[in-house]
């Protein structure tokens, strides 16, 4: 007998429609034309407003030819203008390919050619490395160039075509393209590419939209929030805060540089609630001097991008702001796990909040799984915080795969699972807690060592701004830990009594054997660059012993 709920029962144009995150702008738009979305300087968006200039953009593009799978690149800081592309853009079929503006000419060059970009809006800050990508490249596309009011540097045009005259010369209204589906590509992201040629993660418009509707219930995020953009809008798009913001008719008040005492200004000035940033970023904040924290009132802060040291996470709490931690990668839209809080973890001290804050957590409401595997059966550890595997996920808010790259993304979905090449522990919570990347383990005397764990001493002490740890080649033990150190402004320390600091709080075996002073090398996001010391550690004529 057949089920009877399949028969005559399908989808129409009356009960189905694909998922996109465009909706959330009409929502806002429909429903509060003249609340505020974008705040820049002495520019202020209404969401009718936001709308209009994204449709004016969308008609400006679909005029110059741009349609259903071309790609628009941008190099741009947090403005206005990468607000409106992530609207504008998707709206006429085509795929948005926001490009990290700390890449070098080769690089970008690179990923206009493998994204066979058609068109390329570009900030005139960025003019110069922007140029020698065009020079390099062999893709030609139609050069939009972004003169932000708020930039007054150098930098010159490079284009035929200036931003605000292709909106003020477009039509104001555009009847945006519907997805053929909700797998279709909406935007393009591409890795760091420390270990080779950087991978483009494409999403889709279904994950897109679920991932936006999951920063708003992880969160808990209250209509109209105001959300200041200290996260760079070309990663992950802005781990899609971006369509959040639409989503939760909040106001994105925008930031071209990050900055404390600019970041306090507008915390003040525009009532900020929410923002998001790597550990450097909170650190920055918890360091600065008092008097620009003077005046600041509870704000809510999302980290991710590397694992945060407990020091980090006791520092915002005693700033008294209320810290969500986060973790996920590029191939998971950004975030895809929250370390959710429970409330009898307020009976703790500071230090057992900060222990059980600093954990990778669980998944998303809208991701469906994420476990640890062990690496050689695929099996699921035990929850019991000592069994290392890998971290894995499976669900909507996963890439659709690697543009170009059918071999890479069989690999990384094997068994099933969408593989994060980061090893952790499920403690027996069944929260998931990152102990290392896999390439980052230190495998000394046939003992691994977490770098991670080390990382997090060090940074305790109160000296010490951030820390890297790395494998150094030793004769005897084949690596042994090697740590970089980045002291905080005006502080000192000898990296003898760094390694002594931690031989009191870790097994001796664990404590580096080496420690280096200097500033680290770090992404635009604020992750510490571990390839770039991973090859200084090989450089023995690098490395001087401490005293």
């Amino acid at each position: 007998m057949g089920d009877m709920y399949q028969m005559g029962l399908g989808a129409t144009a009356a009960n189905y429609a694909p998922l996109t995150p465009l909706t959330f702008l009409d929502w806002s738009a429909d429903v509060y034309p003249d609340r505020l979305a974008v705040v820049h300087g002495a520019r202020r968006f209404t969401w009718a407003l936001t709308r209009e200039r994204c449709q004016r953009l969308a008609s400006g593009l679909s005029a110059r030819g741009v349609g259903r799978g071309d790609t628009v690149s941008v190099v741009a800081a947090n403005t206005p203008e990468m607000v409106e592309a992530h609207f504008g853009v998707p709206m006429t079929g085509a795929v948005l390919n926001t490009i990290n503006t700390r890449l070098d000419a080769a690089t970008i060059a690179y990923i206009l050619d493998h994204a066979q970009a058609r068109v390329l809006i570009t900030d005139r800050e960025f003019s110069p490395v922007v140029a020698g990508a065009l020079r390099l490249c062999e893709a030609s596309p139609l050069v939009v160039d972004i003169d932000d009011p708020e930039y007054d540097g150098p930098g010159d045009r490079l284009g035929e075509e200036d931003y605000e005259a292709l909106l003020s010369g477009a039509a104001p209204r555009y009847e945006r393209a519907e997805p053929a589906d909700e797998w279709q590509a909406i935007s393009l992201n591409y890795t760091s590419g420390t270990t080779g040629r950087p991978k483009g993660v494409v999403y889709h418009h279904r994950g897109a939209h679920l991932n936006a509707v999951g920063n708003i219930l992880t969160w808990g995020m209250p209509r109209h929030s105001v959300y200041l953009w200290t996260l760079p809008m070309f990663h992950c798009n802005g781990w899609c805060f971006p369509w959040t913001i639409a989503g939760n008719s909040g106001t994105n008040v925008c930031l071209r540089k990050v900055d404390a005492a600019e970041i306090f200004r507008l915390m003040r000035s525009e009532g900020v609630t929410h923002y998001c940033g790597a550990p450097i970023v909170h650190n920055l904040l918890i360091n600065a001097p008092g008097e620009l924290r003077e005046g600041i009132g509870r704000v809510s802060a999302m980290v991710a991008a590397a694992a945060p040291p407990a020091a980090m996470i006791e520092g915002m709490e005693r700033l008294g702001f209320d810290l969500t931690h986060v973790y996920g990668l590029t191939e998971t839209y950004g975030p895809a796990a929250v370390c959710a809080k429970h409330e009898d973890w307020d009976d703790l001290d500071v230090a057992g909040r900060a222990q059980r804050n600093s954990r990778q957590g669980v998944r998303y409401q809208l991701q469906d799984a994420m476990t640890v595997i062990d690496q050689q059966d695929g099996t699921r550890v035990p929850a019991d915080g000592q069994a290392l595997g890998e971290i894995v996920f499976r669900g909507n808010i996963t890439m659709k795969g690697y543009l170009k790259d059918p071999g890479a993304t069989q690999q990384a979905f094997s068994g099933g699972w969408f593989h994060s090449g980061d090893l952790a522990v499920l403690e027996p919570d069944g929260y998931v807690k990152i102990k290392d990347r896999a390439k980052d383990v230190i495998i000394s005397g046939g003992e691994n060592i977490s770098s991670i764990e080390i990382e997090d001493v060090l940074c305790r002490h109160p000296a010490v701004a951030m820390a890297g740890v790395v494998a150094q080649p030793d004769p005897k033990w084949g690596e042994t830990p090697l740590a970089y150190v980045e002291l905080k402004p005006g502080a000192q320390a000898t990296g003898a009594e760094l390694i002594e600091y931690c031989r009191a709080r870790l097994p001796h075996f664990k404590a580096p054997k080496t420690v280096v002073l200097a500033e680290l090398p770090k992404t635009s996001t604020g992750k510490i660059q571990k390839q770039v010391l991973r090859d200084r550690a090989r450089s023995a004529s690098a490395i001087d012993q401490p005293s």
